[in-house]
């Protein structure tokens, strides 16, 4: 919490609402390892502070479960669009935080789109025919994507400046004890962590 109102104070106030982010550097962690790096959605105790947005690759009846619930639901006969504009394509990856199929499309997705989506970290996540998206999208609203790469040093999102402090506070303890469970170390491989508004200075937080 002290992290939190040092931040908000030496940071001085924008025309808009700036995000808030922590940047983690590691140590002792050889990245070149993929089981090593660190890759989790996290859902974050008090949200994202902002709208996330969610596309749904579906057909039939889960299409049209979809509508009210998701921000865009694609038809397997839009895919192919898509596939043929490289710039829609990554108009698409650009606009939507996360992205869910049914099952059945993952082989076509990734085989059409997965050079788009695949980098970016938008690879949708395969759920059944017959699933009810209501609560995972909810859930994926409030979620934060963590990913290194092979980078020691990684930012992810904990909300923007409009929140209170102690929603913050707590969304920034909820994401840094998911990273630290999964480092072999734990906290001995984390060199550092800052917290930053998207304008403002960063201030230590380990």
């Amino acid at each position: 919490m002290d992290t939190i109102k040092k931040l908000l104070e030496a940071a001085k106030p924008r025309k808009f609402s700036e995000s808030i982010e922590v940047a983690v550097n590691l140590r002792d962690v050889d990245l070149s390892v993929p089981k090593n790096r660190v890759e989790e959605d996290i859902v974050l105790p008090k949200g994202r502070g902002k709208p996330i947005r969610i596309a749904v690759f579906a057909s039939g009846e889960l299409a049209l479960k979809s509508r009210n619930i998701a921000d865009i639901v694609i038809q397997p006969q839009e895919i192919e669009e898509y596939a043929s504009n490289k710039r829609k394509a990554r108009a698409l990856a650009t606009a939507y935080d996360f992205f869910i199929a049914e099952a059945p499309l993952m082989p076509v997705i990734g085989k059409r789109l997965g050079v788009v989506l695949g980098p970016r970290g938008r690879m949708p996540r395969p759920v059944p025919p017959t699933a009810d998206l209501t609560n995972l999208i909810n859930s994926m609203r409030n979620t934060v994507r963590v990913r290194s790469r092979d980078k020691r040093t990684f930012h992810a999102a904990i909300g923007t400046r409009d929140m209170p402090p102690e929603d913050l506070a707590e969304n920034l303890d909820a994401l840094m004890r998911r990273v630290i469970g999964k480092l072999e170390r734990g906290r001995f491989n984390i060199q550092s962590a800052y917290v930053k508004t998207t304008m403002g200075p960063a201030v230590r937080y380990l």
